[in-house]
């Protein structure tokens, strides 16, 4: 049994450290191409651009490694039992869940190193990224920007840019909108903007257009003003010292305290927070429900192809993420006990599976 356990752990391991290395190449790569881009093209420091992906990594890892245990289990087991290595062990006279049982004891530690992962790490990252983003959005402000959309990016305006390159701007409309006026418009052939980032403030400088001015005989009325150059103080709302944390950049400590002040204010309706902080605890033990669906359903295909592993991993990671999103909409709408909602597809999974693991035991 012994010998057999250390074959199958051996047999587990390439496959899960080659499928977590591909998943997180395959999620780095899809942000890279725009980082990439803002370096180049939008002249925005590498430094930042390094932390950017480095803050990537706990975020991408806490998806890919539930996926990972996930497709090994399935490759690995799936050969096994394609090889009729699973019958001859069988025909040995050994129970084969006794066999497979470190790789759920796996699955499960797996599942216990995922806690801290989402519950502080992530959110540290997640927090980090904000203000990393937001320090280039002072920096360099097209670097956030995209050509031929709405920004509303900035205090008391919404901004449409014709077109961007680095830091210069063509054929630009500012519209600031005005309760109870009519809205106020700006019209430049072209402009740029200058960063005061000591001021958390950027200017943006025009030229060659026109602006509507208030009339001073009637404050509801304007009067075109033409222009070669005309200069704009814009706001950033909040500076990286005021950026607010959201629930997702916390703590389960911290969540908790939340709710506690929460309550000390009687606002007694929690549900988000609850929501949250099992969120943090349900995702994380998606590794075992994996491991305990993954065991029986490879058994049952009896299929070594890699292409087919591949293909079941990513439709139960799909189905278990839908199940997961529901659950966490009928949690926040209060259809469920708050929090109990997220644990849905969790629940699913490892009640599948065992049903699977019975029926295999039967056979």
């Amino acid at each position: 049994m012994r010998i057999l356990r250390t074959y199958l752990l051996k047999e587990l391991f390439w496959p899960f450290i080659l499928s977590l290395s591909i998943l997180v190449f395959i999620m780095l790569m899809g942000n890279l191409v725009n980082i990439v881009n803002m370096v180049i093209n939008k002249g925005v420091s590498f430094a930042l651009m390094s932390q950017l992906i480095i803050l990537l990594l706990p975020n991408i890892l806490s998806y890919a490694l539930p996926l990972a245990i996930l497709s090994s289990t399935l490759l690995t087991i799936g050969r096994l039992a394609a090889d009729n290595e699973i019958i001859a062990i069988r025909a040995s006279g050994i129970n084969l869940y006794k066999l497979c049982f470190p790789i759920i004891i796996i699955g499960l530690i797996l599942s216990l190193a995922s806690i801290p992962l989402n519950d502080r790490i992530k959110p540290q990252a997640l927090y980090a990224t904000r203000k990393i983003v937001k320090q280039i959005g002072v920096k360099s402000p097209t670097a956030l920007l995209e050509a031929g959309t709405f920004i509303r990016s900035f205090k008391n305006y919404i901004i449409f840019i014709y077109g961007i390159h680095q830091n210069k701007l063509t054929n630009i409309r500012i519209y600031q909108p005005q309760e109870g006026k009519p809205t106020r418009t700006i019209i430049a052939n072209s402009g740029e903007f200058l960063p005061i980032p000591e001021q958390d403030i950027i200017r943006l400088k025009l030229i060659n257009g026109t602006s509507d001015e208030p009339n001073l005989k009637d404050p509801n009325t304007f009067y075109k003003l033409n222009f070669q150059k005309y200069y704009l103080t814009l706001d950033i709302s909040g500076g990286e010292q005021n950026l607010q944390k959201k629930l997702k950049d916390m703590s389960i400590r911290e969540l908790r305290k939340k709710m506690d002040e929460l309550k000390k204010e009687k606002i007694e309706d929690t549900t988000p927070i609850i929501t949250e902080i099992n969120k943090k605890l349900s995702f994380s033990f998606a590794n075992l429900a994996f491991v305990l669906v993954g065991l029986p359903l490879a058994i049952w295909t009896r299929r070594r192809e890699k292409f087919v592993g591949i293909g079941l991993s990513i439709g139960l990671f799909v189905a278990y993420y839908v199940l997961f999103l529901a659950g966490e909409v009928l949690s926040i709408k209060k259809f469920i006990l708050p929090g109990l909602g997220v644990w849905l597809a969790d629940i699913v999974l490892a009640v599948v599976g065992l049903i699977l693991i019975f029926q295999t035991m039967k056979r």
